[in-house]
């Protein structure tokens, strides 16, 4: 669909100026299909990204940017000359400094003659501000299941910040005669050279290119970047040569990402968790749920990945060592909690409440899935316990994963139901990826009080507005996941008021 702004932005692009074009002979062919990108938004910085692509591309080239001040670029903030080679897929990842606090920037590309759209961006507050954040959590963009008009309609929220919470990418073939509304190129993918080409066939959607090229985004992966219920160093299949496809996917992941040089993948590791501070009102903690996890318990036989267990079967889930984050990064999150900032956001991957698909008091006892933070109870006690200690009053984690729309109180002991809310949770549906039947949903609510809102028919985001005194969310839910043109509508709507933990309609 071709709106003012697309035509706005292909208007500006094509107003570069002359020493913005090299090797003028080639402008006929569009070197930037993947769109543009900023992220990992500071109040001095920004990153910029893009990926030259075509046919016939030389080892290394000239990738040219501008940042400017105005959508007219006419007021230059920043430009500069990047050197790029195929042995990082052409990708650009540039990290503008000292620029100024709480801005809009507008940027571009060229190379090989030929020009970028523009993309808009924006630094983060200073240190001691209040400014309100307008964000959105979206997750798990399954290509072949869906189309994306949840991100267009997003373009048009005029948001600060995007955080993407995981599965990006599906590394799956599409399965024969599916009845999908569009496929998946390729098999499954293994190998960098597939990991590239699916990115690049995501990259393709225009609503998607359209919402990176309106705000920063901070991404964090979940597993289907790499492979299905992969834990650490061991894929669901227990393949021996796992490393090797860990690393193509670790690598293809920040070569179309907007992460800093700095980021840059060594083999099969890459630290993603990170904080980014909202002024003095929110600091928000992105972490990393696949790379130090301990694998899965009670994992079916033969293989590895997540399993349904019931806990009187499976003890092994009550094991105090085991680890969701790894002691290590559960340590770095408990040091980072911060009094100082009115809100702390943890932006993890999966729902975080109890869910028992059994009644625990029954005498069979809770079931749980072992993939997420039920597989994982003591790592999750030891995470909010730490919040607790650390006297943090507004704490909201942010998550996906599970293609459905959850908001939750979190406590200590889902036991108990005298145990106090510690925090809120806000688990945000798919982008287009399938839910749960919704009765098999229903049929649990009865077992798990602490979950206030469930719907895993919806597909969509939540979109969010912070300050000082209140967080507000809408759940924003596509009419039809199979229009590319479907409208959109707010299925519900819930605040959280500073010092009260626990969401409540609005």
């Amino acid at each position: 669909m071709t709106t003012r702004r697309s035509l706005l932005s292909l208007a500006l692009a094509s107003a570069l100026p002359p020493a913005f074009v090299h090797n003028a002979c080639a402008a006929d062919v569009d070197r930037f299909t993947l769109g543009v990108a900023s992220g990992c938004p500071r109040p001095a910085s920004v990153v910029l990204w893009t990926r030259v692509t075509g046919a016939d591309l030389p080892d290394k080239l000239e990738v040219r940017w501008e940042l400017a001040r105005d959508e007219a670029f006419s007021d230059i903030a920043e430009r500069g000359v990047e050197i790029v080679d195929s042995a990082w897929a052409h990708s650009v990842h540039v990290q503008p400094a000292g620029l100024e606090p709480s801005r809009s920037y507008w940027y571009r590309f060229g190379a090989l003659g030929a020009r970028s759209a523009a993309g808009r961006t924006r630094t983060a507050p200073a240190a001691n501000s209040n400014e309100i954040l307008n964000f959105a959590i979206a997750s798990c963009q399954r290509y072949d299941q869906g189309h994306y008009a949840a991100w267009r309609h997003m373009a048009d929220e005029n948001l600060d910040l995007v955080l993407f919470l995981g599965d990006y990418i599906y590394e799956y073939a599409s399965a024969p005669n599916a009845g999908r509304v569009r496929r998946h190129e390729g098999g499954l993918v293994t190998s960098l050279r597939q990991y590239r080409e699916r990115y690049a066939q995501y990259k393709s959607d225009p609503a998607l290119q359209a919402m990176h090229a309106r705000a920063p985004w901070i991404v964090v992966w979940d597993d289907h970047e790499v492979d299905n219920d992969y834990a650490r160093d061991q894929s669901q299949t227990l393949d021996p040569m796992f490393a090797l496809r860990r690393a193509a996917a670790y690598q293809a992941y920040w070569e179309h990402m907007p992460f800093p040089p700095a980021m840059r993948p060594k083999q099969a590791d890459m630290r993603i968790y990170e904080r980014y501070d909202w002024g003095r009102l929110a600091r928000i903690h992105t972490v990393d749920d696949r790379q130090y996890r301990d694998p899965q318990a009670c994992p079916r036989e033969g293989r590895g990945g997540s399993n349904q267990v019931m806990l009187k079967e499976c003890p092994q889930l009550l094991d105090e060592k085991r680890s969701l984050l790894g002691i290590e990064q559960e340590r770095w999150l408990a040091e980072g909690w911060s009094a100082e900032h009115r809100w702390n956001l943890l932006a993890q991957q999966t729902l975080m409440a109890r869910f028992s698909s059994r009644d625990p008091n029954a005498d069979a006892g809770a079931r749980y899935w072992t993939d997420g933070w039920d597989g994982y109870p003591a790592s999750r006690r030891r995470v909010l316990a730490s919040a607790i200690e650390r006297k943090i009053a507004n704490l909201v984690t942010l998550g996906g994963d599970v293609h459905a729309n959850y908001v939750t109180d979190l406590k200590l002991d889902f036991g108990d139901p005298k145990s106090p809310v510690i925090a809120t949770e806000f688990c945000g549906t798919s982008i287009a990826s399938e839910g749960l039947a919704p009765e098999r949903v229903a049929a649990a609510l009865p077992f798990n009080p602490h979950i206030r809102y469930a719907r895993p028919d919806q597909r969509g985001y939540v979109r969010f507005r912070l300050d000082a005194n209140a967080l507000q969310a809408q759940l924003r839910v596509v009419d039809n996941v199979l229009d590319p043109s479907s409208g959109i509508q707010t299925a519900a709507r819930f605040v959280v008021e500073a010092g009260k933990a626990g969401a409540q309609p609005a």
